[in-house]
């Protein structure tokens, strides 16, 4: 006879986590499943810092960062010290459109005020004068309430949650498919079936191979990697930030955040070579030469000759918008496109919206294809 259990989750990363701990607070146990061992580095969701940004203009992302933000709230502190550190970003860049309303920067400035939260425009040198380390020639938006989110911490905190509230996280345990009928859904592992009224699945790059019964949008998995470089003076202050590049001089808009232990990370976003993601290269040099340029150009405060480069996945929609939608009973969260670790708590309480109301339904932009 198969497991039976109401919810499975399919991923063990920080989305199914987070979906596993939302369901959990509503008084349901789910079963997470989790493909490699714990603290592995196969995935999107490892590491000890990712950025928690702000700066977005599109409604339906401020609305799931809204209720991202009670949701790190609610995670409060872990280890003595809370899961997000708020040091500010700052974005910059002659080639800032974001939100795709044209009013870039200035845009992004006058949505986030609208809801309250801090953000000031400044001009190159008072930034300069601020950040020493970081070289700007347009103006500048600056997030007080940003930074950076602990990464490796919050998937500990969110495992310990769910199991201490009677669910459990099974780990080394891949699902080799899910198969769904009238009455519910059998997910297949090498342990046996588990059948399960609904299943959450949250599988990052296996998404597209686990789910072949379900319309999916085009989903791309890129491996990318990012490099943490010294600081030249120790104890200089350092921002997360964003630097949209003008077009043509660098291969894509620039990321980065302080990293205490190992330095200032820094990256290139979504530039990788596409992967299979259980043959991955993990290739450390693919644009090592351009990112020191870039260090040594614009961020004179780091020495561009330390690089220690790591090595992550993404995976994308073409237009980087998530998938958050529900078919029958499986609900899918998919396409977070390197931008979602700061939304987790958000998305999983979408997911778990998704997951205990069939009629539920996340913003438009995060829909399935009809």
């Amino acid at each position: 006879m198969p497991e039976r259990t109401r919810f499975v989750v399919v991923g063990g990363g920080v989305m199914g986590l987070a979906a596993a701990w939302e369901l959990s607070r509503r008084g349901e146990r789910p079963l997470v499943l989790e493909r490699f061992a714990r603290g592995h580095t196969r995935g999107a969701s490892h590491g000890a810092t990712r950025n928690f940004n702000n700066a977005y203009a599109e409604e339906h992302y401020l609305d799931l960062l809204t209720r991202a933000r009670t949701g790190w709230d609610a995670l409060g502190e872990v280890e003595g010290e809370p899961l997000l550190r708020l040091h500010g970003l700052v974005s910059h860049g002659a080639g800032a459109t974001l939100g795709g309303t044209g009013g870039g920067l200035v845009e992004v400035e006058r949505r986030l005020r609208e809801r309250g939260i801090p953000a000031t425009l400044l001009d190159p040198a008072d930034a300069a004068r601020r950040w020493p380390g970081m070289r700007f020639e347009d103006t500048v938006l600056h997030s007080p309430d940003a930074g950076v989110a602990r990464a490796d911490a919050t998937l500990r905190e969110l495992e310990r949650r769910i199991v201490a509230a009677g669910g459990e996280v099974r780990w080394e345990t891949p699902a080799l498919g899910i198969d769904e009928d009238a009455d519910g859904v059998t997910v297949r592992t090498d342990g046996g079936a588990i059948r399960a009224e609904v299943v959450v699945a949250a599988a990052g790059a296996w998404t597209k191979a686990l789910l072949t019964g379900i319309r999916l949008p085009r989903l791309t998995v890129t491996e990318e990697s990012p490099a943490h470089f010294t600081p030249r003076e120790p104890g200089s202050p350092w921002p997360s930030f964003n630097h949209f590049v003008t077009p043509g001089t660098w291969p894509a808009p620039v990321y980065g955040m302080p990293t205490p232990g190992e330095g200032v990370k820094v990256g290139f976003h979504r530039v990788g070579d596409e992967v299979d993601p259980d043959a991955r290269p993990f290739r450390l040099d693919a644009h090592a030469e351009m990112l020191a340029a870039y260090v040594r150009e614009w961020m004179p405060g780091l020495d561009a000759g330390t690089a220690a480069p790591i090595s992550c996945t993404y995976t994308s929609t073409d237009d980087d918008a998530f998938v958050l939608d529900r078919r029958g009973r499986i609900v899918v969260g998919a396409g977070f496109s390197g931008q979602g670790f700061k939304f987790a708590p958000g998305v999983g309480a979408v997911l778990a919206d998704l997951a205990l109301d069939p009629a539920a339904l996340a913003a438009p932009a995060f829909r399935l294809p009809a």
